[in-house]
């Protein structure tokens, strides 16, 4: 097995293990235990939320505690402390996925033929600040950070860029969140 084939197992792995680990969250109702006493707990629970508000698997539930802790607090203050909590989470994200996908793509696209013409529309300056935008946009809104931290990987964002731009983008999210909370 070569190098990339590795790293391809490896990723499959992670996301699988993720996948299995959301769903016993769900199945035991932990999640939902956790973001609810969380939820007394104010600062500390906006970030436990936002932690959880970076993946597709545990957006949902934290968003309703973000929405449910700021309808008590000030929603300025629960977008700061669950965007902080979501930058830890898209750290951990940003990680595992930010080079890897890149270059499984980039591996992808040398084998195809008209996939070399997509390639260069991506080494295009360009490209990478829509693509810098979009992921930020997909970051924001309760889509799957995922695919945002992927997409921001072709800007070839370095981690110290990324941190703030994460935490911008989250604070953004969670900010429209707890205002839409806050007129219910």
């Amino acid at each position: 097995m070569n190098h990339n084939q590795h790293d391809l197992l490896q990723d499959f792995a992670i996301i699988a293990l993720s996948i299995l680990i959301a769903v016993f969250l769900a199945a035991t109702d932990i999640l939902a235990e956790i973001l609810t006493s969380a939820q007394e707990l104010k600062l500390l629970g906006s970030f436990i939320a936002g932690l959880f508000f970076t993946s597709v698997f545990t957006v949902a539930p934290a968003a309703v505690a973000l929405g449910k802790i700021s309808q008590a607090n000030s929603a300025l203050q629960v977008a700061v402390f669950g965007a902080a909590g979501a930058v830890i989470g898209d750290l951990i994200i940003f990680r595992f996925v930010r080079d890897r996908l890149s270059e499984h793509l980039a591996e992808l696209m040398k084998h195809q033929g008209a996939a070399k013409k997509i390639w260069a529309l991506f080494k295009l300056k360009s490209f990478r600040w829509v693509a810098f935008f979009v992921g930020g946009l997909i970051i924001a809104s309760p889509l799957p950070d995922e695919i945002g931290i992927s997409l921001m990987g072709f800007s070839k964002m370095n981690i110290l860029r990324f941190i703030p731009a994460s935490f911008a983008f989250n604070f953004a999210g969670i900010l429209l969140i707890a205002a839409a909370a806050k007129t219910l």
